[in-house]
């Protein structure tokens, strides 16, 4: 059985150039194709809390604790609980 491949729909944007030269710049600059940034941004904007962007959980996890080794282990999870509890 063959597989079949995702289709994207194609679209065509058209938008002010110097607005587009920023966004291929940048895009360089992080080593991304355009199309990639431009939906990175568009994600951000519309999720504005921003937790479903992370790439890799566990790692931003690492990171947040490396920045913290001040605080217990039980107290950062208190602090997960509090802020689970104050979303919900």
């Amino acid at each position: 059985m063959a597989k079949t491949s995702l289709r994207k729909e194609k679209w065509t944007l058209s938008f002010d150039p110097r607005l587009k030269n920023a966004l291929i710049k940048e895009a360089r600059k992080q080593g991304i194709y355009p199309v990639n940034l431009l939906e990175q941004i568009v994600r951000e904007r519309f999720n504005s809390h921003g937790h479903a962007s992370v790439k890799d959980s566990a790692a931003y996890v690492r990171e947040l604790r490396k920045g913290s080794r001040r605080q217990s282990d039980e107290a950062f999870l208190n602090e997960i609980r509090e802020w689970q509890e104050s979303n919900s």
